[in-house]
């Protein structure tokens, strides 16, 4: 037989296995996979999704040159069981390196963030919009006494529990288990510090949180809380109503007013500190860690009134007595008057 015909099926073997190991090589380790704006972007895959769910999260997120290729190397590297998470893919990525990362459920954690928030909608609502639970899940956990009652809270004072930070978790983070996180960070905020200076006040962590959420309302200026601290201190101790504005429109929903007048002292809730003595039932706001610790060291001085200041520049004038805080109520009002402001 010819030399040349003899070899002619070991060729054609070798040849077949060379474009295999080609066709392999390109399948699973040729860059496939690359951020569509920058360097990096994020694929995130919810619960219960299907390997298809994957492919179009890759087609949407981050620009995969060839699915059908990408299809094909999961069949081979068998990777069937679909993990929900946040997973960063950065520069360009073969199949195999992100079907192993996939396969393994490593995550890349979100850096949650939250602050300047009035009610527990908006909170659930932020919250929702970083992490994989929806804001009904949250929403229904903050209206829930009886889940709350496990971190001594209750529908009122829930809002407590979140101390605004950044904090990493994991996008697929349940509602749950995110309650279970904010406990942990707001144990880990209390120190012992901070509850020795709130029990010499007295007062609860709680009730720390629902006046300090009253002073952040009341005053933008971090040299003005402690102040106004020390004035509704002073109140409560002596059995005076706060009288508190802020506590006005929150009873109202109505976070716009600008000047509070007499009909709406009237509104009936608990919030209406006009009307009850001591705090409200709870914050009306997520109280900031400067905001309490405002609170927790308050001025101590002897004033028992106070009214913005006529200048509009968010301070407050202090009063000991009530006609020395009349004439300066007085240039406050002739200060919105000038400026048309109702």
């Amino acid at each position: 037989m010819n030399k040349f015909l003899k070899n002619k099926p070991v060729k054609w073997v070798a040849l077949v296995f060379a474009v295999l190991l080609v066709y392999l090589g390109y399948t699973l380790f040729f860059p496939n996979i690359s951020p569509s704006k920058g360097e990096k972007a994020y694929l995130c895959i919810p619960e219960n999704s299907s390997f298809d769910d994957v492919v179009s999260r890759l087609k949407d997120n981050a620009s995969v040159y060839n699915s059908f290729s990408f299809r094909q190397a999961a069949t081979l590297l068998r990777y069937k069981k679909v993990k929900a998470g946040r997973y960063e893919i950065s520069g360009a990525m073969s199949n195999f390196s992100l079907i192993r990362k996939l396969r393994s459920g490593r995550q890349i954690p979100v850096k949650l963030t939250f602050n300047n928030i009035r009610t527990k909608e908006q909170l659930a609502g932020r919250l929702a919009g970083q992490l994989m639970t929806d804001s009904t899940s949250i929403l229904k956990l903050l209206n829930d006494s009886a889940y709350l009652a496990k971190f001594q809270l209750d529908s009122n004072t829930s809002v407590a529990l979140f101390i605004p930070n950044t904090y990493e978790v994991f996008w697929n983070i349940n509602a749950y288990q995110l309650f279970d996180r904010m406990y942990k960070e707001y144990q880990r905020f209390w120190t012992p510090e901070r509850i020795a200076k709130a029990d010499a006040i007295p007062l609860t962590q709680v009730q720390v949180a629902t006046l300090a959420s009253i002073v952040e309302e009341e005053s933008n200026s971090r040299t003005d809380r402690p102040m106004v601290a020390g004035l509704y201190i002073n109140r409560l101790k002596a059995g005076m109503p706060l009288q508190a504005d802020p506590t006005i429109k929150f009873a109202l929903k109505n976070f716009e007013l600008k000047r509070i007048l007499f009909e709406h002292l009237r509104v009936k809730s608990p919030y209406n500190t006009y009307k009850n003595e001591g705090l409200p039932p709870g914050p009306i706001r997520v109280a900031s860690p400067a905001g309490i610790d405002a609170v927790l060291n308050y001025v101590h001085h002897d004033y028992m009134y106070m009214c913005a200041n006529a200048t509009l520049n968010g301070m407050h004038e202090f009063a000991a007595t009530y006609n020395e805080h009349e004439a300066n109520a007085k240039k406050y009002q002739e200060a919105l008057n000038r400026l048309n402001i109702k």
